[in-house]
């Protein structure tokens, strides 16, 4: 008797599940957000970003590689902020719209609004569209290279800052990942 009600449990658990999901394939709102991987040939998890990419030498954006992004998604964003900033968190890249099989994103993106795959950047604390590398004004801060892969292209008017791209992303999160790096200027 035990085992029919086992049984019958787990039959009823897979049903509801199976009738949570839409059509598009895609998870049913709620569901646990899945890992993706992000990281740099440039620097490890942890590890100190070099001056390259930073506001003290050639100010570009480092390679980034991302891996584990799930089948189903539409597209991609990243944010870069850096949350040791003595205003509050400052916000140093907005992308959006990547194509989601984006597996590098490549030394010096370009920091124009709209770029050749049609992925979009947002507008930063720095005021511009494109990255805008870590520039402490003192100390060592911590900056976080957050990618997340969508169930939808993003439609965003204007110039969206990093508050528009979390309000547009809310409830089609499939995947997320995150690199942390630090810096400190030298004085």
């Amino acid at each position: 008797m035990k085992g029919i009600v086992v049984t019958l449990l787990a039959a009823a658990v897979l049903f509801v599940a199976c009738q949570a999901q839409d059509k598009s394939g895609a998870p049913p709102k709620g569901d646990k957000i899945m890992a993706l991987t992000i990281t740099s040939p440039a620097f490890a998890e942890g590890g100190m970003i070099p001056k390259k990419f930073t506001c003290d030498d050639a100010d570009v954006s480092p390679v980034l590689e991302i891996a584990g992004v799930p089948e189903g998604a539409k597209s991609l964003a990243l944010i870069a902020d850096d949350p040791d900033a003595p205003v509050g968190i400052w916000v140093h890249w907005v992308l959006y719209n990547l194509p989601p099989d984006t597996k590098k994103l490549d030394e010096a993106i370009p920091k124009d609004s709209t770029l050749k795959n049609g992925a979009r950047q947002g507008v930063t604390d720095f005021g511009n569209p494109g990255y805008g590398g870590p520039c402490p004004p003192g100390g060592t801060h911590r900056y976080y290279f957050k990618v997340y892969a969508l169930d939808l292209m993003l439609t965003i008017a204007g110039k969206a800052t990093k508050k528009d791209l979390e309000a547009a992303m809310k409830g089609h999160i499939l995947a997320e990942g995150q690199l942390m790096g630090k810096y400190a200027r030298q004085r």
